[in-house]
C-alpha cells in the first residue's frame, strides 16, 4: 500500500437546465444527493437533443466529470483531542466502538447506467472470461517473491522459510513490471456464489489495480504526453487459473455531460490531502455486485451484469457502431466517455459503471499525508473480504502505522451484506475490534479463525491468525512468512467444487525495483504474483 499525493484536479463548471419530467424525478427522488454528486460538469437529467449534429458534439478535450461519490465528510482533530483519544486507545485486540463503521447509502446511479446500456452493447462476465485476450504465467516463467526468507530476528541470522503455497501465478511482462498499475484487492466466484460457479467458470479470480502513476485531471493530455497523463482510476483483473488466461476491465464513473449526454469518466476522488485518486485496495464479488473499497469515503458498488463492450467485433483497427448511433474506439488509449460523439474508454475493450455507493456516515479523521491511524470517527476502508460463516459479512480494516500520537493498529468490522443490497438508508456496523496487529494489507474470517496479511515493505510479509477469545481479538500461533508485498486476503471455502479451501493473495511490487533489498539472488526477491496456501497448510502450523 503507498500513500499518494497528487495535484488536485479542477473541474470546469457548466450551466444547464434540466429538461423534462425524468430531471424532475430524478432530483425529486434523490434530494440533494443528486445535487451533491453533480456538481460541477456532470449533470443528473436526461439527454438531449440527441446524438447526432455538429452541435451536439461533447467538448473536448475532456473536462472530467466533477465530484464523484461517496464522499465523507471531513474533519480535524486537535492536539488536544488526539493526546485523549491515544490515552483512552484500549489496545491491541480489543473492542472498539462499532458505530464508526456505520454506512449511508448515496445517489442511486442505476439510471445513469441503464442510459449507458442503450448507448452501448453489453457483454457477459462469462463471454468476457471466454475471450480473455492476455497469457497468465506460472512455474518458472514467474519471479519468486517469497523467496529463502528473512532472518528469524534481529538477534537470530537463521533464515525462517516462508509458508507452502498451493498455487502461484504470474501476469504477463508488461504487467508484471509497469509502475502505473499496482495490484491490490482479491475476489473470486467462491465469493460470488455459495456453489462456486458463475455459469461455466468455476475458478475464477479478480484482482484490482490503482493508477498509481495519479497525475490529476487537469485538461486532458497535450500532444506530447503519453497515456499516462490522464487518472484511469482503477481496472478490475478477470483471472481464468485453469485457462492460463485474464482480461482487464476498466471502472468507470458515470454522468450527464454539458450536452446533456451520457458519458463515463475514471473512478477518482478529488479531495486532496485525503486521497487523489482511488486505492482499491480490497474488493468483494457478491452475486451480480462487486463492492470496492473507497479508503477514505466508503464503498463503491458495480454490476456485473453492465460489462460495457466498446469492441465486439474484437478488430481494433475498426471504430465500431454503438446503439446510439455512434461508434466506439479502443486505440486511442488518452481518451474517456464520449468525446466529439466518439466513444473511448482508454483503450480498454470492457468498462464497469458504478451503480450504487455506501459512505462512512461518521466523520473521517484519518488523512493521506499519514499512515497513522484516528481510532475515533470513521475508519479507512484499507481492504475487504467476505464471511460466508452464518450470516454473510462484508468485513473491512485499515492499514495504519502506528506512532506515540496516533498508537492505533487499526480497527476491524463488517456487515450483512444483504443489508447492502438494498442500497437505501443506513447499515450499523456489527461488532468491531482493533487489530492485533500494525500494517495489515488484508483480512479473512473463515469458521471463526481471522487471517491477516501483514507487510514490512521489501522484505517478506507475515501472516496471522486469530480468534475471539475473552472478548479479545487475540492472536493464536506464531508468525507466518509470507510473499514480499502482500494484499488483500480472499478464501476460497470449496464446498461447491470440492477442491481443498484455499487463502488467496497478491504481491504487489514490481520483480525490478531498484532496491538491494528486492534482488532476485537476494534472500527476499521482489514479484507481481497472483497466490494461494491451502488453509489446512495455515491452519496445522505452529
Amino acid at each position: 500500500m503507498t500513500v499518494r499525493t497528487g495535484r488536485a484536479r479542477r473541474t470546469r463548471r457548466t450551466r444547464r437546465s434540466l429538461a423534462g419530467a425524468g430531471a424532475a424525478l430524478t432530483l425529486a427522488l434523490l434530494g440533494p444527493l443528486a445535487l451533491t454528486a453533480t456538481a460541477g460538469a456532470a449533470g443528473t437529467g436526461p439527454p438531449g437533443a440527441g446524438p447526432s449534429g455538429a452541435e451536439d458534439a461533447d467538448p473536448r478535450p475532456p473536462t472530467g466529470s466533477g465530484p464523484q461519490e461517496p464522499r465523507a465528510e471531513r474533519g480535524t482533530l486537535s492536539p488536544g483531542q488526539r493526546a485523549a483519544a491515544a490515552q483512552a486507545f484500549p489496545g491491541p485486540g480489543a473492542p472498539a466502538p462499532a458505530g464508526g463503521y456505520a454506512l449511508a447509502a448515496g445517489s442511486d446511479l442505476s439510471g445513469r447506467v441503464a442510459a449507458l446500456d442503450a448507448a452501448l452493447p453489453r457483454q457477459g462476465v462469462q463471454n468476457l472470461i471466454a475471450q480473455a485476450n492476455r497469457t497468465l504465467e506460472t512455474g518458472g516463467s514467474c519471479p519468486d517473491p517469497f523467496g529463502r526468507g528473512d532472518p528469524v530476528s534481529g538477534t537470530n541470522p537463521a533464515l525462517k522459510p516462508p509458508v507452502a503455497t498451493v498455487e502461484r501465478y504470474c501476469f504477463e511482462h508488461d504487467d508484471s513490471v509497469t509502475t502505473e498499475w499496482i495490484p491490490q484487492a482479491v475476489t473470486g466466484v467462491s465469493d460470488a456464489q455459495e456453489d462456486e460457479a458463475w455459469g461455466a467458470a468455476t475458478r475464477t479470480v479478480l484482482t484490482g489495480w490503482y493508477d498509481n502513476s495519479n497525475p490529476g485531471r487537469e485538461n486532458g493530455c497535450t500532444s506530447g504526453e503519453n497515456d499516462a497523463c490522464n487518472e484511469k482510476g482503477v481496472r478490475v483483473t478477470f483471472i481464468d487459473p485453469a485457462a492460463r488466461a485474464y482480461r482487464h476491465v476498466l471502472l468507470v464513473w458515470p454522468y450527464y455531460n454539458s450536452y446533456d449526454h451520457i458519458s463515463f469518466d475514471a473512478v477518482h476522488a478529488s479531495e486532496s490531502p485525503m486521497q487523489n485518486g482511488i486505492h482499491a485496495g480490497g474488493m468483494v464479488w457478491y452475486g451480480n455486485y462487486l463492492y470496492v473499497a473507497d479508503t477514505f469515503n466508503g464503498i463503491r458498488v458495480f454490476d456485473m451484469r453492465y460489462v460495457m463492450d466498446l469492441n465486439p467485433d474484437q478488430d481494433a483497427a475498426v471504430d465500431d457502431p454503438t446503439p446510439d448511433g455512434l461508434r466506439s474506439n479502443v486505440r486511442d488509449n488518452r481518451q474517456v466517455g464520449r468525446q466529439s460523439n466518439v466513444w473511448y474508454s482508454y483503450g480498454y475493450r470492457y468498462v464497469m459503471p458504478q451503480v450504487a455507493t455506501w459512505r462512512l456516515s461518521s466523520t473521517q479523521y484519518n488523512s493521506g499525508s499519514s499512515s497513522a491511524c484516528a481510532d475515533t470517527g470513521a475508519p479507512r476502508i484499507s481492504y475487504l473480504s467476505l464471511d460466508r460463516t452464518g450470516t454473510d459479512q462484508l468485513v473491512a480494516g485499515e492499514y495504519c502505522a502506528p506512532t506515540p500520537g496516533l498508537p492505533s493498529l487499526g480497527r476491524t468490522g463488517s456487515w450483512p451484506v444483504a443489508e447492502l443490497e438494498r442500497r437505501s438508508g443506513s447499515v450499523a456496523g456489527n461488532t468491531s475490534y482493533f487489530l492485533p496487529v500494525h500494517q495489515v494489507q488484508g483480512v479473512a474470517r473463515q469458521d471463526g479463525t481471522w487471517y491477516f496479511n501483514q507487510s514490512h515493505r521489501y522484505s517478506n510479509g507475515s501472516l496471522w491468525r486469530a480468534r475471539i477469545t475473552g472478548g479479545q481479538l487475540t492472536r493464536t500461533g506464531g508468525e507466518l512468512r509470507t510473499a514480499v508485498g502482500p494484499e488483500d486476503l480472499y478464501a476460497e471455502h470449496g464446498r461447491g467444487t470440492g477442491r481443498a479451501p484455499r487463502l488467496w493473495s497478491v504481491s504487489e511490487h514490481a520483480e525490478n525495483i531498484a532496491d538491494a533489498s528486492c534482488a532476485a539472488s537476494g534472500n527476499t526477491p521482489c514479484g507481481r504474483v497472483l497466490y494461494a496456501h491451502l488453509l489446512s497448510t495455515l491452519q496445522a502450523a505452529p
